[in-house]
């Protein structure tokens, strides 16, 4: 049964719970969260950059010079792909990056990666804060006394306006609610810290 280390609001020690082992403890599948990887970052692009054809772009169609005669190549316009100036040859367009993945693929490309996180000890529980307004001093004392560093994961039941606009302002710590993890923020996070409500949600929406 995989473990994490628990600590209160306060950041202090409470000893260790125990983790969901069908979703924290299974074998990672590497193939799968490559594959869920990939197509995170392609549906993240916009596919907007375009560039012009010689059909396109601006300019007068009329012939640069004869035909015969001149001792150059035959040209017909100035809009040529050989010009400055001119069209561009199999240039990107615009097009539609995004690649559909399975529910359970995704499902299981989350629970690899939790599930490697808490391998290598990097999966934190904690008691969340009692916030009644956004205050970012909060968040930042409670992470020094929490055994984290780096790109951390802040993962919450539901929700938390005053938590995510308290940790805004924190370059190196993203808030998302369980429901939507996404396995690109896990894989780069350098700790994942939950709450103990998160740690529930998120084993009845990803288990298997």
């Amino acid at each position: 049964m995989p473990t994490a280390q628990a600590f209160d609001a306060e950041g202090k020690g409470t000893g260790s719970v125990e983790l969901p082992a069908d979703v924290f403890g299974i074998t990672p599948h590497a193939a799968v969260m490559h594959e869920a990887l990939l197509a995170h970052l392609a549906n993240r692009r916009l596919g907007t950059r375009a560039t012009k054809t010689r059909g396109e772009v601006a300019g007068s169609t009329r012939k640069i010079w004869r035909q015969k005669g001149t001792g150059r190549a035959r040209h017909g316009s100035r809009k040529a792909p050989l010009f400055i100036g001119g069209g561009i040859t199999f240039g990107p367009k615009p097009r539609d990056y995004r690649q559909g993945t399975p529910q359970k693929v995704r499902h299981l490309a989350v629970r690899s990666a939790l599930s490697a996180k808490a391998a290598a000890g990097q999966i934190v529980v904690v008691a969340p804060p009692v916030l009644e307004a956004p205050r970012t001093k909060v968040i930042v004392a409670l992470l020094r006394r929490l055994p984290v560093a780096g790109r951390t994961l802040l993962v919450t039941a539901a929700p938390d306006a005053i938590l995510a606009r308290s940790a805004s302002n924190l370059p190196h710590v993203t808030v998302r609610p369980a429901t939507s993890l996404r396995i690109h923020e896990i894989l780069t996070a350098d700790c994942v810290v939950l709450t103990p409500p998160a740690v529930a949600v998120v084993a009845e929406v990803f288990g298997p």
